[in-house]
């Protein structure tokens, strides 16, 4: 196969945005073509340097006019970091371009030509939203093109951040860090002094030397912190001299675990997680129900807009009381117990075992009585004899991961006939194609897109489906 020529085009009008930080462009002729370092209104010449199958890649070699919408990034790490592509878009062009998103594949893949779709419900906070975030240790941190430029000779200094999008193995030292309540900033940034003072050596992923891996912090609103910190190795020693030391320096945090991880790669799940001190879980609360999250749960990381989220699916819904519902991919039961006060029962089934757990946990948690979890595949869990030996659902909920749903799962829905559904998606093109599945039966009478990830592209959006009658 012929090697790809980088090639340059001149005039390319910036339009859109996509996935990975890019950005939608198109040739005076109409060509498609996505552009790596553009905002929307952007008019830059650009070279073109790779191309897969139909879709071509281009970087930015100059601006020739600038787009209104542009803002100057607010973090110092913007450039290198992977994590909020969309710092340099005005917030109000960022919910337009979302709102486009969802539109484009309503359009285009779910046949929705005449819906009206609902304005972006934007992010109450746009900085420090996250109630979440996972940092990892390196014994030599990423250096800037800036920094390689301007220096001699480099030395090699450890990091603790964020990976380079798209590396596993080059670590950005983060400073500051606007996604979570600046005390996580405080945190990360007293540990990496620490280790670096005591000689806890940080992780090296090619030789697999090292001992400080990864730390995981979460918080909510609550003003309950969690901190996990994962080592290579049960040194006790070395532990208890760096939990000590924490704690000593940050009393108010609520549980604090170690885990030991000596596998090749940084997966926690199937970890034991051990309780150094505190509690072993932190509370959140939406609404009027309180959620336990251990260190193995799953949990919207945006909790403003996961509320905002519920609100719209029990608006959606409209509950009168005396309907039986089933929450499909209901993770730890969050938005199943959070609308169980408004219906008679509610049947959620999850594919991961300890989510359910924790659905029951939290429903005994809450004195909620009228819910019932269920472990399994929802395309093998949901068959005939299961939905014949449970009431028969007046509402469906449906939240499923960014594949969508299994055929079968669409199939059984249309068997059901259920009054409503209620689709909560991360990925509107797979929605979109299941509405259309669908469509022999249901009418798409309302749509929600939520924002959850401020300066990123993924929007959540809610789709309101009603039998014909």
């Amino acid at each position: 196969m012929a090697k790809f020529k980088a090639k340059k085009v001149e005039n390319i009008e910036i339009t859109g945005i996509a996935d990975q930080g890019m950005s939608v462009g198109r040739t005076p002729e109409g060509e498609v073509i996505f552009v790596f370092g553009a905002v929307p209104g952007d008019i830059v010449d650009v070279v073109i340097y790779k191309k897969r199958k139909k879709t071509k890649i281009a970087k930015v070699e100059h601006f020739k006019k600038l787009s209104p919408q542009r803002l100057e990034p607010f973090c110092k790490h913007f450039t290198e970091c992977g994590g909020c592509k969309w710092q340099n878009l005005s917030y109000e062009e960022q919910l337009r371009q979302k709102h486009t998103t969802v539109s484009d594949a309503m359009k285009r893949i779910g046949k929705l030509a005449n819906l009206e779709i609902a304005p972006v419900l934007g992010s109450m906070d746009q900085k420090y939203y996250r109630n979440k975030l996972e940092f990892t240790f390196s014994s030599q941190r990423w250096y800037t093109q800036e920094e390689i430029d301007n220096s001699g000779e480099l030395d090699k200094e450890p990091a603790l951040g964020f990976h380079i999008a798209g590396s596993f193995s080059k670590i950005l030292d983060i400073e500051e860090c606007y996604l979570q309540n600046d005390l996580s900033n405080k945190i990360r940034n007293y540990i990496r002094s620490f280790c670096i003072d005591h000689q806890l050596n940080f992780f090296n992923t090619i030789t697999q030397e090292g001992f400080m891996r990864t730390m995981i912090v979460r918080n909510t609103q609550m003003g309950e912190w969690m901190l996990i910190i994962a080592v290579t190795r049960d040194d006790q020693k070395k532990i208890k001299l760096l939990c000590k030391s924490i704690m000593e320096e940050f009393p108010f945090i609520t549980s604090l675990y170690y885990v030991i991880n000596g596998k090749k790669n940084d997966f926690l799940l199937d970890l034991d997680f051990h309780l150094y001190e505190g509690k072993p879980y932190i509370v959140e609360k939406l609404g009027s129900v309180s959620y336990k999250i251990g260190p193995k749960s799953f949990f919207q990381t945006n909790s403003i807009q996961a509320k905002a989220l519920f609100d719209t699916v029990v608006n959606f819904a409209d509950f009168k009381g005396d309907e039986h519902v089933y929450d499909l991919y209901t993770g730890l039961g969050s938005i199943a117990l959070y609308i169980a006060q408004h219906v008679k029962s509610v049947l959620g089934i999850e594919e991961i075992a300890a989510a359910i757990e924790d659905a029951k946990i939290n429903a005994a948690f809450n004195k909620i009585e009228n819910t019932a979890f269920y472990a399994g595949d929802v395309k093998n869990l949901l068959t005939p004899d299961f939905i014949a030996n449970h009431p028969r659902p007046d509402i469906i909920i449906t939240d499923p991961p960014r594949a969508g749903m299994h055929a079968d799962v669409v199939e059984t829905l249309l068997q059901l006939s259920a009054k409503k559904i209620v689709y909560v998606s991360c990925n509107p093109a797979t929605q979109a194609r299941d509405l259309l599945l669908l469509a022999p039966k249901y009418d798409v009478t309302k749509m929600q897109p939520v924002d959850m990830f401020p300066h990123t592209h993924h929007i959540e959006n809610i789709a309101l489906l009603e039998l014909r009658d």
